[in-house]
């Protein structure tokens, strides 16, 4: 017989009672512990804790105190580095190792003159010339040495060695045009416009084969330039070239305007395209006076005797430059008792030239020496029979005595016909502001009879 057992009830219900009176015991018992520890207060977890490290606040405090400190250390502030620049002109007497011998040693300044001998020797520098010397933290950085107008020498120490170089001079180029009236000489009428003595001499360089700028100039001759001003650092730096130029003289125009003919070096050519240049100067020095003219009888001053003067005797200050009137090769230099210091040029195989008196001669001037149209070949003096500083200068053609002034002197060769278009597209503004010029001139002159 099956028996189907069940528990009582009562005993079901008791059982039921003892697990809600465990749970709500447990309940307590973790609810207690919980209580406990926010009344003792809460611990931070080790990760929580690096968190608060790291945001600490920069006032000091009494955790702050006990905090683990960062494992990396903040960075110093970089060294301040001292930069001297020191500028000036290279004064009498002074030297690089005089310029630089409390920066480099002797060794080294040594070592720098053999390695910049091939590039620009520095037993060349000259006194006046311009200087920059950097120095940072006591120690040599750069020199810069204005070689000429045009290019500069730089020294730089690099880590093991010097960096030497010849550097064209950086410009900021302006063109502007100039003017002037001769009132007594251009020299004059230059500086009476504002320029320097330097535009004077480079006119009279342009024009010297066509204008004797001694004998031919007159009162109310007149000339206009287009010149390139330079600047430097935003202070002026002298000329660059002269583009375009005329000069008025006795009523005739003579135009110069600068042109490069493909691989000829650049020249001046007049409105035509033919070329300015021609086979001789028509004089070898500038800005003087003729003390005495070509003659084939003349009452010498100090033998007090008629002889012939088959030359031209040019007054000028002792020391100003002699030019070659034309290219050559000096044939003879030297000295004797009557002529001084002399020179003697063949400039092909019918003229030669004779400059006598010299006061000295110019740099490497010696026999069988070529030389070029307008290169200096020495100095005015009055050496030998002279009653003061002059310039005896005699041409000869085929050995006999000519008088330059009547040379008939060949031009150089005029614009290929190949750039004739270009030349003249090159000028074509040029001319339009010297003609433009001269016409605002003439209207001037109309309006004010007392500008004549």
């Amino acid at each position: 017989m099956d028996v189907d057992f069940k528990p009582p009830l009562k005993g079901r219900k008791e059982s039921r009672f003892g697990m809600r009176r465990g749970a709500f015991i447990f309940l307590f018992i973790f609810a207690s512990l919980t209580a406990g520890l926010v009344l003792l207060g809460h611990r931070p977890a080790p990760s929580d804790e690096i968190r608060l490290v790291d945001s600490a606040p920069a006032s000091p405090s009494a955790e702050s105190a006990i905090e683990i400190p960062s494992s990396i250390p903040p960075t110093p502030p970089p060294p301040e580095i001292r930069r001297e620049v020191l500028e000036g002109a290279i004064a009498p007497g002074e030297t690089l190792t005089s310029l630089l011998k409390d920066y480099l040693s002797p060794q080294e300044i040594h070592s720098l003159s053999l390695k910049s001998r091939e590039i620009f020797p520095l037993s060349r520098i000259c006194a006046g010339q311009p200087y920059r010397l950097c120095v940072k933290d006591g120690e040599f950085e750069s020199f810069e040495y204005d070689i000429d107008a045009e290019d500069q020498l730089i020294i730089r120490r690099d880590t093991e060695d010097f960096q030497i170089l010849r550097s064209p001079i950086e410009y900021v180029v302006e063109t502007d045009h100039v003017s002037g009236i001769i009132r007594s000489s251009l020299f004059e009428a230059v500086t009476e416009s504002g320029e320097k003595a330097e535009m004077a001499l480079a006119l009279s360089d342009i024009f010297a084969w066509d204008i004797d700028f001694i004998r031919d100039i007159r009162q109310g001759d007149s000339f206009q330039v287009l010149v390139e001003k330079r600047f430097r650092k935003g202070e002026p730096a002298g000329y660059g070239r002269i583009l375009a130029a005329r000069f008025t003289n006795q009523g005739q125009n003579y135009n110069a305007f600068l042109f490069q003919d493909g691989d000829r070096s650049p020249s001046y050519y007049d409105t035509e395209g033919n070329s300015v240049r021609k086979a001789f100067l028509k004089a070898p020095l500038s800005f003087t006076r003729i003390s005495s003219g070509f003659s084939r009888k003349r009452f010498h001053p100090i033998t007090k005797t008629w002889k012939a003067h088959p030359a031209i005797d040019y007054a000028a200050p002792s020391g100003t430059p002699i030019k070659s009137v034309g290219d050559g090769t000096i044939i003879r230099i030297g000295h004797t008792k009557y002529n001084g210091n002399f020179v003697k040029i063949r400039h092909n195989s019918s003229y030669e030239t004779l400059y006598l008196h010299m006061k000295g001669f110019g740099r490497g001037m010696k026999n069988g020496k070529k030389v070029v149209q307008g290169q200096v070949i020495g100095y005015v003096g009055s050496t030998g029979l002279a009653t003061g500083p002059h310039l005896c200068f005699r041409m000869y053609k085929n050995g006999t005595p000519v008088n330059p002034y009547r040379v008939k002197s060949p031009a150089a060769d005029p614009v290929s016909s190949k750039r004739l278009a270009d030349f003249q597209a090159t000028i074509a503004p040029y001319l339009a502001t010297l003609e433009g010029q001269d016409m605002h001139a003439r209207a001037e002159t109309n309006e004010n009879p007392l500008i004549r």
